[in-house]
């Protein structure tokens, strides 16, 4: 079988021919052929988007605005490098996925954890972006058909709306991960039935380009929560391999196919009505009860969500961004917490907590700040394993702490870290801590 997941229909070929003449530079197909190796590389893509871009905010320590500064040149200057060539070549396209699969993730988390835009209000905004991008893009070019990428500007049109699907299907992903609370094994499992149901529906007759798009956003969550889950410590029932193994492990995947499809061509796009059958799409009935269906599949998918988020669970964003609320209380001030801390939770635990945090701040005064981030990252270690056990304790301390250590851990690993601010933040957390 050549093709997996949706294509795009036929009838949109002759407005190919007669668009084009309005612009001036006529290339060959800038996009890759959808057959199983675009699915597989573009979840490799996305994955990598999930770990490298937290390996170089939080691990690194160069900050998550400082990440999106940088990924947005170093996109600009692979996608100028794209625009440029007159013809699809699997290096430079994949390149530019990849960096557009960190740089959208990164405006995403932006929104999330930087300015506190609810996920939802994302996953709305980004909707009604995608929707206009479409819109435009149909409006000026009568077609959304990625086998009519002939022209320079349905590129341009192209990678806005890859762009802005995977900003879409972050907040989507991590939306649906908040509400749930499921863990990133769990998670993974609703976009591999969402994109099962989508490709049986292609396969039935439903419209191409629409379950194309729907397949490619959905392909987000998926490849994120394949991330999560491999990176994710197996105290927290993951793999365990961190998000640096992870990356250079499906950039390795990605390079190796890359080459494979370089060597190859089999995914190259240049006469397709000469080489390819299209998969045609269903009659307009067929197109109608798949439409149907979909509309079903999302109304249950809500439903699911709802129900999930009604139960009592923590969300599974807690590593990964601000620290849960609890369900009730009001918050802490820092003598409350220390006491609460010193009643609720181990001792010995907590003496070792605040040794290593002593011992950061002892490395960070004598300048030594290559140890005192790695003296640290076993604060942070340490802490993320005992939470299953500390949390059910007492939520509100252990919300406090987190909260806590979180500037602490940023100020350490921070790419010009500020001594007095450092210092500051330990010395807060050791009060916490007793």
């Amino acid at each position: 079988m050549t093709h997996s997941l949706p294509q795009d229909p036929p009838d949109d070929r002759p407005d190919v021919h007669r668009d084009v003449r309005r612009d001036v530079r006529l290339l060959l197909n800038k996009v890759p052929e959808v057959t199983l190796w675009f699915w597989v590389i573009k979840i490799l893509c996305t994955t990598v988007g999930e770990s490298f871009a937290d390996w170089i905010n939080m691990t690194l320590g160069v900050g998550l605005v400082d990440t999106a500064v940088l990924f947005t040149v170093i996109f600009a200057v692979v996608l100028a490098v794209q625009l440029r060539l007159p013809r699809y070549l699997p290096l430079a396209y994949w390149l530019t996925v990849v960096v557009v699969s960190v740089t959208g993730t990164l405006y995403t988390d932006i929104l999330t954890d930087q300015a506190g835009v609810p996920l939802w209000i994302s996953t709305t905004v980004f909707s009604v972006l995608l929707a206009a991008v479409f819109g435009v893009w149909y409006a000026r070019e009568r077609t959304l058909s990625i086998h009519s990428i002939v022209t320079t500007p349905r590129e341009a049109f192209y990678w806005l709306a890859v762009l802005v699907t995977f900003a879409l299907g972050t907040a989507t992903g991590d939306w649906s991960l908040e509400l749930t609370g499921w863990g990133p094994g769990t998670s993974v499992l609703l976009p591999v039935a969402l994109i099962a149901i989508v490709t049986a529906l292609w396969w039935y007759g439903a419209d191409p380009v629409l379950t194309f798009w729907v397949a490619y956003i959905l392909t987000r969550p998926l490849g994120a929560n394949i991330g999560d889950w491999l990176a994710t410590p197996s105290s927290e029932k993951g793999l365990g391999l961190g998000t640096f193994v992870t990356s250079i492990v499906f950039l390795g995947a990605i390079l190796a196919t890359v080459i494979f499809l370089s060597v190859t061509r089999a995914d190259v796009i240049e006469d397709y009505e000469a080489t390819h059958e299209l998969h045609q799409p269903g009659s307009p009935r067929r197109q109608r009860i798949s439409l149907g269906v979909l509309a079903a599949t999302a109304a249950c998918t809500v439903a699911l969500l709802g129900w999930a988020d009604a139960q009592p669970h923590v969300s599974a964003l807690d590593d990964e961004g601000p620290a849960p609320s609890c369900s009730s209380g009001k918050p802490l001030d820092q003598a409350q917490a220390t006491a609460q801390v010193a009643k609720k939770f181990p001792a010995d635990r907590v003496a070792s907590y605040r040794t290593i945090t002593e011992d950061t701040l002892a490395l960070v005064g004598s300048g030594d700040q290559a140890r005192a981030k790695s003296r640290l990252t076993d604060l942070e270690t340490a802490w993320d394993d005992d939470q299953d056990s500390l949390q059910p304790k007492d939520c509100q301390a252990w919300t406090f702490v987190d909260q806590e250590i979180d500037p602490a851990l940023s100020a350490v690993r921070a790419s010009h870290p500020d001594p007095a601010t450092e210092e500051k933040t330990l010395q807060t957390l050791l009060t916490t801590l007793g």
